[in-house]
């Protein structure tokens, strides 16, 4: 028992001490995008930081062990809090820091799903996800858009129907021409579409159509993973995912089944260089299921 105890000790230490090391080395880089905003990369998905005499914006805000580093950072762009941050959708390398940001005084605004979803316990990737706590949860929520009229510009939130989740929102800054889409686009490869979130290829293509009407050559995009875009990048996007989405339900009509697409290396042919943590025959298999409901 006494052993028992001691190697449970052990495993709990180390692991304590490599999320403390993985924090520690975490640097938080700052881009500045517009004279009003900024793109802040770390650990999780991009933070988008809009700053002004009214208020400061912030959309998402990454892990909770990040927070100090993130305000850190902040402060070195404005000496003003956090008034307002929006999430672009429920998972936790995009809201890890809410409960945290609340208590520095910020308002928290998602999708009415963000909220749901946030609200109870869940599993995703066979990995049980507790409720978070009432301090994390969004206070503001909406069904289909919400406007912000601050700092001279217009920022709209507007929803996309189950593309990457069933709560994803685009955040569109009108005057400073900038849209950041959160994981509804991931610039660093194939879309990492969470259908047991309500996700779906058809949401994941409408949701790249909506933003491609929203921008124009000259906006700045910042998706939820990657580098700053463009109109160009978003279109040349969906014409792979509409290609994707095309081959997968050829090989459906046919009668193959879901082993046979993953196996079949034909289907992403083409597009190998977009296979990161989201590999070729994970995209088949997501594609596969999402057509088949499954």
């Amino acid at each position: 028992m006494k052993t028992l105890k001691f190697l449970i000790t052990l495993v709990f230490i180390s692991l304590n001490i490599s999320v403390s090391s993985q924090n520690r080395e975490v640097k938080i880089e700052v881009t500045k995008i517009t004279e009003q905003f900024y793109m802040l990369k770390g650990q999780g998905g991009n933070i988008g930081l809009f700053i002004g005499e009214d208020a400061i914006f912030m959309i998402d805000d990454q892990f909770a062990p990040l927070t100090p580093k993130i305000l850190e950072a902040i402060k070195k762009i404005t000496p003003q809090k956090v008034d307002y941050l929006i999430n672009t959708h429920w998972h936790g390398d995009h809201t890890g820091g809410n409960e945290n940001m609340a208590k520095e005084g910020a308002l928290i605004v998602a999708h009415e799903n963000v909220r749901k979803r946030m609200s109870k316990e869940s599993t995703r990737r066979g990995r049980k996800i507790p409720a978070s706590p009432k301090e994390a949860l969004p206070v503001i929520t909406f069904d289909k858009d919400v406007t912000f009229h601050i700092n001279g510009d217009d920022i709209l939130a507007t929803h996309i129907h189950n593309a990457h989740t069933d709560g994803d929102a685009l955040v569109y800054f009108a005057n400073n021409n900038v849209l950041h889409t959160g994981d509804s686009y991931f610039q660093t490869g194939f879309p990492y579409i969470d259908l047991t979130s309500g996700g779906s290829i058809d949401g994941y293509i409408s949701g790249i159509e909506k933003m491609i009407m929203l921008v124009d050559d000259e906006t700045k995009i910042v998706p939820g993973h990657g580098t700053v875009s463009s109109k160009k990048d978003l279109e040349e996007y969906l014409v792979m995912l509409r290609t994707l989405k095309n081959r997968v339900e050829a090989e459906i009509k046919k009668g193959k089944t879901l082993e046979e697409v993953k196996k079949n290396t034909n289907i992403t042919k083409g597009y190998e260089s977009k296979s990161w943590w989201i590999t070729s025959e994970r995209i088949r298999e997501t594609i596969f299921r999402s057509l088949n409901k499954q």
